[in-house]
């Protein structure tokens, strides 16, 4: 695979998660309908600049331990693939068909400085973050480039995906919450993501290295 093709392909596929309904896309979504489109921008770079930091400490991690250790490629490799065809599988299988919007219920007044806190933390303690670059992240790495600094640039375009779909969610706020409240549209983003993982996960596990 050359760069451009990993470039190209890992975008395709971070956009894909980007938009599927999660966690990140809850508090987006609930703190642009509550408390306005200035502090949900806050609240989006805040998880923006999580997910930087989750894929920064990936990249470092595994750019030494890929670069010393055969054994420890094959490792992450197939626990890689495993992690991604089990959570592909769980969505095509039991895919959701409701996607809470609802607020925490802390009807306390927060600063736009206060909701990028929110955001980083929400995302900084989520260790599914750091498990999931750990496993999707590698397979878009070429063969003759260095995985440390593009694992890094990967990371990247994800928070600027995730920036962009943040920017939409909140110009959109109300028509994307009445779509996300129907059943048929949230399995279907379910069932499609899963497939992605599941191929993914399938790619991983009989890639050379």
């Amino acid at each position: 695979m050359t760069v451009l093709a990993a470039l190209i392909a890992f975008t395709l596929a971070a956009g894909l998660l980007t938009i599927t309904p999660g966690l990140d896309t809850a508090l987006v979504l609930r703190t642009a309908a509550v408390e306005g489109p200035r502090r949900a921008a806050a609240a989006a770079l805040g998880i923006g600049l999580g997910c930087l930091t989750w894929g920064l400490a990936v990249a470092v991690g595994l750019g030494l331990l890929l670069a010393a250790s055969q054994t420890a490629y094959l490792m992450l490799k197939w626990a890689g693939a495993a992690y991604l065809i089990h959570l592909g599988g769980r969505m095509l299988l039991r895919p959701r068909h409701a996607f809470a919007l609802a607020g925490s219920g802390d009807r306390k007044a927060v600063t736009a400085l206060g909701w990028a806190g929110r955001g980083l933390l929400t995302n900084l303690l989520n260790p599914k973050v750091g498990v999931f670059y750990v496993s999707f992240l590698p397979q878009f790495v070429p063969a003759p480039v260095a995985a440390g600094p593009f694992i890094a640039l990967l990371a990247l375009i994800h928070v600027v995906l995730g920036l962009i779909w943040a920017g939409g969610l909140i110009a959109a706020t109300r028509p994307l919450a009445r779509a996300l409240r129907r059943p048929a549209v949230v399995a279907a983003l379910d069932r499609v993501t899963g497939g992605v993982f599941v191929a993914f996960g399938l790619k991983l596990a009989l890639a050379p290295r």
